[in-house]
């Protein structure tokens, strides 16, 4: 804790807020120094609903599984600003996304193997111990013994996908709960959304988060962010300036930090990591990439994975 400069006494308070970018490295330091290649999933299974506090509370008295996680995703940022639950409906099944913020490409395999454990681990608590997912994703490449991962989520988990998250039965999301206290959870929902009238966003954090969304998908434009936050342009380019920044700047930004990720973490091809970036192809990712680090991708990738050390159960 004293090499990433948190200080012990954080531990004595659960409800501290503690700065992301230290607890990542703090994660990986520590994974590697104990060859402990499934620390985050050895976290997550201490984890409980009851973990997230007044959150919890309210969680517990939705009606079905699938209105406690949209209410998880109301009050996320109340317990941790840098990571977001994205919910999507595809047919039968529900694709649930956990994202964390990138930051000056820090390692994040622990942090997102914790924040996809946490998740698998509340669910269990909302619809059953018995429950199981169809399938768990990462974007990051296997380790050396994916036995842990496969005995801590009950199935075998995919490595090298374009997604961090879990893929759910939705009927499984959708079995009425037995509830207990409203009353309880009432009073409680009224002091978490107090809470977040009071919690203020910069446009940065906001436009990063919309950028995470929206990139994969090609449309990540300043008109679409615009849209997405129901103001003009106009405004939300007056909003960047005012914390210095510009849309382009900051849209290069969290590119930069994604691929970083994406080249180091995984084994996705470039063509894939340019698609993932929102680029029109590969050739348009190539030149934006040399431009920004001075090199090609593939040239940075074998150098980031030659400076990795091997022997370190793969982590890096």
């Amino acid at each position: 804790m004293r090499t990433v400069g948190l200080s012990a006494k954080l531990l004595d308070d659960p409800e501290t807020l503690i700065p992301g970018d230290a607890v990542r490295e703090l994660l990986e330091i520590t994974a590697r120094a104990t060859r402990t290649e499934d620390l985050a999933l050895r976290l997550a299974a201490q984890r409980r609903l009851s973990n997230l506090g007044p959150i919890s509370l309210v969680l517990k008295e939705e009606a079905t599984p699938r209105d406690a996680l949209d209410t998880l995703c109301r009050y996320l940022k109340l317990v941790n600003a840098s990571l977001i639950t994205r919910i999507e409906d595809t047919g039968n099944v529900v694709i649930i996304r956990e994202d964390l913020l990138p930051s000056g490409g820090l390692p994040m395999r622990q942090s997102v193997e914790l924040a996809v454990g946490i998740m698998f681990r509340f669910l269990g608590d909302l619809i059953g111990p018995q429950w199981r997912p169809l399938q768990v994703c990462f974007t990051h490449r296997p380790p050396v013994d994916a036995a842990a991962h496969r005995a801590f989520f009950g199935r075998i988990v995919k490595f090298n996908q374009e997604f961090n998250g879990l893929v759910c039965i939705a009927a499984d999301l959708s079995k009425p709960r037995a509830l207990e206290d409203q009353g309880t959870a009432r009073f409680a929902r009224e002091h978490l959304d107090a809470a977040l009238r009071h919690h203020h966003e910069s446009a940065r954090a906001t436009c990063r988060e919309l950028m995470l969304a929206l990139l994969p998908g090609g449309n990540c434009t300043a008109q679409e962010v615009a849209r997405l936050l129901r103001v003009d342009r106009r405004t939300l380019h007056r909003r960047l300036d005012a914390e210095g920044l510009t849309f382009s700047t900051l849209l290069d930004r969290v590119r930069s930090e994604l691929v970083m990720r994406h080249l180091r973490d995984s084994d996705l091809s470039l063509s894939e990591v340019a698609e993932l970036l929102g680029f029109s192809g590969p050739s348009s990712f190539s030149h934006w990439f040399r431009d920004t680090f001075g090199c090609s991708a593939s040239q940075w990738r074998n150098q980031a994975l030659g400076g990795a050390v091997h022997g370190d159960h793969g982590i890096s």
